[in-house]
C-alpha cells in the first residue's frame, strides 16, 4: 500500500485529491491548519467528508510550524503532496508575512522532512501566477518568471528555486505543478467565480476588475486530481537532454521539473459571467472597474509537456463545470 502525506488535506484540492487517492487504495495521511483565511466551515465540512473513510488520518498542523518536519521524516511516507499554502494574489498585498511563513517557511519544513524521511517523490503546487509579466502565450514551462507582479507569485518562484536545490543537494525527486484558475465543487470563497454566485444569488453587484478585458484559463477540478494523479506515478528523473550551456526552464540535470496544468482554454472573463448567470438563473448587476493591482490581463497554458507524460486528460467544457459548481452551490448554500 502507498503511503501519501498530503498537506492542505481540507482545501479544495486536497480534499477532492483525496478522495481519488483512497479509492485506488492508497494510505493517506492530511495535515491542515484549519486556519481562517475564509470560513473554516467549509474546511470542516470537507474534512468530514474524509475522516470516515478507511485509510485516511488527519492531524491538526501548520505547515509553518517546525513539527512538520518530523512529521514527514518519521512518517515512512513514499511520497508527499505539498498543496498547502497561503493563497489569493490580493491578499498578498495586504498580508505578506503571512506568506512568507505559509509558503516559504513551511515549504522548507516540508523540504526537509522530504530530505530526512528519504521521500521518493515530492510534488507540490506552484501557480500559474509565476508567469506575471510575461505576454506570450500560451505559457510554457520554458519561458521566463523573472518579472513576477505580485507578492504570492514571488513566493511560488521562490518554491520552484527551493525545491530544485533539495533535488540539486539530496536527490529528492521534485514535481511541481502550476495550477492555472481551478473550480468546481466544494471550491475556496475568496475565487472569483465563488464571489460572483454568492453574490449574484444575494442580488448584490459583482466587480469586474479590467473593465471585464481579461481572458483566464480556467481549469475544472478533476482535471487538475488527473495530472497530480499522473505525475504521482511517475516520479521526477534527471533529463538527459538538458544542455548546462543553454540552460532551460522546467527541467534539469537535477531529478526536478516543472508542468502546467490547465484548461487550455481561456475564456473571456464576460463569457464566463454569462454562463454563471445561465445556471445560476439570474443577471448580475455588473460594476466596472479598473485593474487591480497584481493581476494579469491573461492565462493560457500550454500542457503539451504534461500530456506527453502522463497521455490525455480529460477535459470538462466550462458550461459543464459551472453547471455541476452551481449545483453543488445551492445544495452547500440552500440557495
Amino acid at each position: 500500500m502507498t503511503r501519501i502525506l498530503l498537506t492542505g488535506a481540507a482545501g479544495f484540492i486536497g480534499m477532492h485529491l483525496a478522495e481519488r487517492l483512497l479509492v485506488s487504495g492508497s494510505a493517506v495521511t492530511g495535515i491542515d491548519s484549519l486556519n481562517d483565511y475564509y470560513d473554516p466551515r467549509l474546511k470542516h465540512a470537507r474534512l468530514a467528508r474524509l475522516t470516515p473513510r478507511p485509510g485516511f488520518t488527519f492531524e491538526r498542523i501548520d505547515v509553518a510550524d517546525s513539527r512538520t518536519v518530523a512529521l514527514i521524516g518519521d512518517g515512512g511516507f513514499d511520497a508527499v503532496i505539498h498543496l498547502a499554502a497561503q493563497a489569493g494574489v490580493r491578499y498578498s498585498i495586504e498580508a505578506p508575512l503571512a506568506y512568507a511563513a505559509a509558503n516559504l517557511t513551511g515549504f522548507t519544513h516540508v523540504l526537509e522532512g522530504c530530505r530526512h524521511g528519504k521521500v521518493k517523490h515530492l510534488v507540490f503546487a506552484s501557480s500559474s501566477s509565476v508567469y506575471g509579466g510575461n505576454r506570450r502565450i500560451p505559457f510554457r514551462e520554458t519561458d521566463s518568471t523573472d518579472h513576477p507582479v505580485s507578492y504570492y507569485a514571488a513566493t511560488k518562484k521562490a518554491n520552484e528555486a527551493m525545491a530544485h536545490c533539495y533535488a540539486h543537494l539530496y536527490g529528492l525527486p521534485v514535481t511541481g505543478l502550476r495550477f492555472f484558475t481551478v473550480y468546481g465543487p466544494w471550491g475556496r470563497p475568496d475565487m472569483a467565480y465563488y464571489k460572483f454566485a454568492q453574490k449574484i444569488t444575494a442580488g448584490e453587484p459583482i466587480d469586474v476588475y479590467n473593465h471585464g478585458r481579461m481572458q483566464r484559463d480556467f481549469t475544472y477540478i478533476d482535471e487538475i486530481v488527473a495530472g497530480i494523479l499522473g505525475v504521482l506515478e511517475k516520479p521526477a528523473a534527471p533529463d538527459p537532454r538538458f544542455d548546462m550551456m543553454q540552460p532551460q526552464a522546467g527541467s534539469s540535470w537535477a531529478p526536478y521539473r516543472i508542468f502546467n496544468i490547465g484548461g487550455s482554454h481561456p475564456v473571456g472573463l464576460l463569457d464566463f459571467i454569462a454562463t454563471l448567470e445561465k445556471h445560476l438563473g439570474r443577471s448580475a448587476e455588473q460594476r466596472m472597474l479598473p485593474m487591480q493591482p497584481g493581476d494579469v490581463e491573461q492565462t493560457y497554458a500550454d500542457t503539451s509537456a504534461l500530456e506527453a507524460l502522463t497521455g490525455p486528460i480529460p477535459r470538462v467544457g466550462l458550461d459543464e463545470g459551472l453547471a455541476r459548481f452551481v449545483a453543488w452551490f445551492k445544495d452547500y448554500h440552500g440557495a
